[in-house]
């Protein structure tokens, strides 16, 4: 059986909502991150990285979201959340993938902690001035996405990108980072997202 490592709020929400939509068999496992827990040597054991998700599969564990994404949604063929079958289709959606991971995260991580990328007051305050502008930036290219009436991310077919860029416009609510009036097709998008069962069953979960 499948088991998700997760941190309510954490990025791992994403993969947590993609096992509920396959209707997948799996074990949801909390790690408490106000307490230290992913640093302690059992979880070092499943990640040596320190970070949630990991995904425990029959095979080994497995990190990174975009990777991990992809391995449930080809585990679960029938349950479209990739086109699997088309090889530029399938990259395209990487790409997006990667981008919020190495774009749209990373800059997040500026705002909430900067200490991993800089020491002192006068370092962590200069990342975060610039993560309003960078945000500002990424999102608009998500916004003009979404513009052509698409309902998610790829067009009409809910995909692994649906909730892994849900996980960030909910972050944009922890602070005054991107101006919603710039960003209506984004938070729609949210909406969409938050409205859907599996969704609703992951964030009670959780507790989010």
């Amino acid at each position: 059986m499948l088991k998700l490592f997760y941190a309510t709020g954490a990025c791992s929400l994403a993969p947590h909502i993609a096992l509920e939509e396959v209707g997948a068999t799996y074990e949801a496992v909390r790690v408490n991150m106000k307490d230290g827990e992913q640093r302690k040597p059992e979880y070092l054991k499943i990640n040596p990285k320190g970070r949630v998700p990991a995904l425990l599969t029959d095979r080994g564990v497995l990190t990174e979201n975009p990777a991990i994404l992809a391995y449930i949604a080809q585990s679960f063929p029938d349950a479209n959340l990739a086109p699997t079958g088309d090889a530029f289709a399938f990259a395209e959606m990487q790409a997006f993938n990667i981008f919020l991971t190495s774009s749209v995260h990373l800059t997040f991580t500026h705002a909430f902690r900067p200490e991993r990328f800089g020491e002192g007051e006068a370092a962590a305050a200069a990342m975060r001035a610039k993560v309003p502008i960078s945000l500002t930036e990424y999102f608009a290219l998500i916004e003009e996405r979404l513009s052509d009436g698409r309902s998610w991310v790829h067009g009409e077919t809910f995909s692994i990108s649906d909730p892994y860029l849900f996980v960030f416009s909910s972050w944009l609510q922890r602070g005054s980072f991107v101006d919603p009036e710039r960003i209506p097709q984004v938070l729609a998008h949210r909406a969409r997202v938050a409205a859907r069962p599996a969704v609703r069953q992951v964030l009670a979960r959780e507790g989010a």
